[in-house]
C-alpha cells in the first residue's frame, strides 16, 4: 500500500469512480452476511468502506479486526446509498497496520469516561472529532496571534525557561538543581520581554510555556500553561497596550470564524468580533458588583464569583464578551507595575475578562529606575539580587507595558468548555505529572 497516493477521507468525499488509497482508524465495523462496513476515520473526517464477500477474498478475516486499529485500504470510490448522500469506497486491498486492543480502557465519543481518565489515555481521546477540534482550534489561534503580533511589528523572542529568579511571588517557582546552582523554572518571561525592549527591538513577543508552583485545585489554574506574552516601547500609557490586544482579539476571533467553521459548529459557538471593548475601573467594577450583592473590600482583587457576574453585567449592558478592568489595587499587583500620579494606591495596570474569566493581564511598567527600587523596598524585594534587570533601567529604557495572556484559557473561554485542562495536550496541575 502506497501512501504517497493516500486521499484524506475529506478529500475523498469529491471523488468518483476512481482508485484510491485512504488510510486511518477503526472507528466502527459491521458485518452482515456477504456485506461488510467499517467506517474509516482520520484527521480530516470519516468514510465508509464498504465489503462485498464475492470481491473481497480476505472477507472472512474481518472478524479479527477490531475498534481503532489502524488499517490502510485500497479501492473504487463510488456514491452510495446513504441517506447523508456520502461517498463510500467498495474495498478490493485491505492492510491492517496495527490491531488494537479489544478492550479499550476509555470510551471514545461517548461522553462516559470522566476527564480524569480521558487524559490519562489522551491519544486515544483525542481520536473523538470533538476533543480533536479543540486542539485545531487552539492552533489557529496561534496562528492568528503571531500574524497579528507580526503585522504590528512585534519581534518573536524565545526566552529562557531556566532562571535564577522570579518575578512574582517567590512561592510559586519550582525549584531545579542546575548543576552546582540553584535556578528556577520560568514564573513569566516579564523581565527578558522588558530586555528586549531596552534592546532596541522596541516591539517584542514570544509564545511559551510558563510554570507556577501553585496548589490550585480548580477548573482555571494549571502549574504549566503557554503565554502569549508581548511588551511594547515609547507608549503613552497604558491604554496603547489594551488598544493593541483589542485589536489582537478582533482578528483572531475573524481569523477562527474563517478557518474553524467546523469545529465552531461542533461546540454549537456563534463568535462576535468585539466593535470596541469596554473599559471601566475597579472602582466602578466593585460599584457594580454592589448593586448585583457582591461586596468587595477596597483592596480586594475580583474572584472567580466576581469576575462571572461582572461579565453577565456587561454582555446586558455592552452587548460585549469582553471587558477591560483598569487600574488594579497596588497591594495585589507586582512591584514593576506603574503607579498613577494621582493614585498612589492604584497601578497603571489591567485585566481582560472574556465571557466573564480573566485570560490577560497586562500594565505600563515602572521605567524610572528610582522609582522602580522604592517600589521594590515596598514590596520586599531586594534589586541587588536582579543585576542583569536593574541595568536595563540605568541605560536608557523608554516608557513602556506589555501584557500576559494565556493561550489554554483562551482556548477555554472561545469554546466554552467547563475545564481549562480540556484545551491542553498533557496538562500539569498539583497531581498530574503523566503522561
Amino acid at each position: 500500500m502506497n501512501f504517497k497516493k493516500r486521499v484524506l477521507t475529506s478529500e475523498a468525499q469529491k471523488k468518483e469512480n476512481s482508485k484510491i488509497v485512504v488510510a486511518g482508524w477503526v472507528s466502527n465495523i459491521k458485518i452482515m452476511g456477504s456485506l461488510a462496513f467499517i467506517t474509516l476515520r482520520d484527521n480530516s473526517g470519516t468514510l465508509q468502506l464498504t465489503f462485498l464477500k464475492k470481491q473481497f477474498k480476505e472477507f472472512n478475516k474481518l472478524k479479527e479486526i477490531t475498534k481503532e486499529s489502524s488499517i490502510a485500504a485500497k479501492g473504487t470510490i463510488k456514491k452510495g446509498k446513504l441517506k447523508s448522500g456520502e461517498k463510500e469506497l467498495i474495498v478490493d486491498e485491505l492492510k491492517v497496520l496495527n490491531l488494537s486492543k479489544p478492550v479499550l480502557p476509555i470510551e471514545i465519543g461517548k461522553g462516559t469516561t470522566g476527564l480524569d481518565k480521558r487524559l490519562d489515555h489522551r491519544f486515544l481521546d483525542m481520536r473523538d472529532p470533538k476533543v480533536a477540534s479543540i486542539f485545531k482550534v487552539r492552533s489557529q489561534i496561534f496562528l492568528a496571534a503571531t500574524n497579528y503580533l507580526d503585522s504590528q511589528g512585534f519581534t518573536n523572542l524565545c526566552t529562557p525557561k531556566l532562571t535564577t529568579m522570579g518575578v512574582e511571588s517567590g512561592a510559586e517557582l519550582f525549584k531545579v538543581q542546575y548543576f552546582k546552582q540553584r535556578a528556577y523554572l520560568s514564573q513569566s518571561p516579564q523581565i527578558y520581554k522588558q530586555m528586549g525592549v531596552a534592546s532596541g527591538l522596541e516591539r517584542v513577543y514570544e509564545i511559551a510555556p510558563v510554570f507556577r508552583a501553585e496548589k490550585s485545585h480548580t477548573t482555571r489554574h494549571v502549574t504549566e500553561f503557554f503565554g502569549v506574552d508581548f511588551e511594547m516601547g515609547f507608549i503613552n500609557d497604558e491604554h496603547d497596550v489594551m488598544d493593541v490586544i483589542e485589536g489582537l482579539f478582533k482578528h483572531i476571533i475573524q481569523h477562527v470564524q474563517k478557518n474553524c467553521q467546523e469545529e465552531l459548529e461542533t461546540y454549537k459557538i456563534k463568535l462576535e468580533t468585539p466593535k470596541e471593548i469596554p473599559r471601566i475601573t475597579m472602582k466602578e467594577a466593585k460599584e457594580i458588583l454592589a448593586k448585583l450583592g457582591k461586596k468587595l473590600t477596597e483592596y480586594d482583587d475580583l474572584d472567580a464569583e466576581a469576575e462571572s457576574k461582572l461579565g453577565d453585567y456587561i454582555k446586558k449592558k455592552f452587548k460585549s464578551d469582553f471587558v477591560f478592568v483598569t487600574n488594579y489595587p497596588w497591594v495585589v499587583r507586582p512591584f514593576y507595575h506603574m503607579k498613577p500620579n494621582e493614585d498612589p494606591a492604584g497601578t497603571k495596570s489591567f485585566d481582560l475578562l472574556w465571557n466573564g474569566v480573566e485570560i490577560a493581564t497586562g500594565a505600563q511598567r515602572e521605567h524610572r529606575y528610582d522609582v522602580l527600587k522604592a517600589q521594590a523596598e515596598e514590596k520586599g524585594i531586594n534589586l541587588n539580587d536582579m543585576k542583569s534587570y536593574v541595568e536595563i533601567f540605568r541605560m536608557g529604557i523608554p516608557p513602556h507595558g506589555g501584557v500576559g495572556l494565556g493561550l489554554d484559557r483562551m482556548t477555554q473561554r472561545l469554546l466554552k468548555l467547563e475545564n481549562t485542562r480540556e484545551a491542553i495536550f498533557l496538562p500539569r496541575d498539583p497531581e498530574r505529572l503523566t503522561p
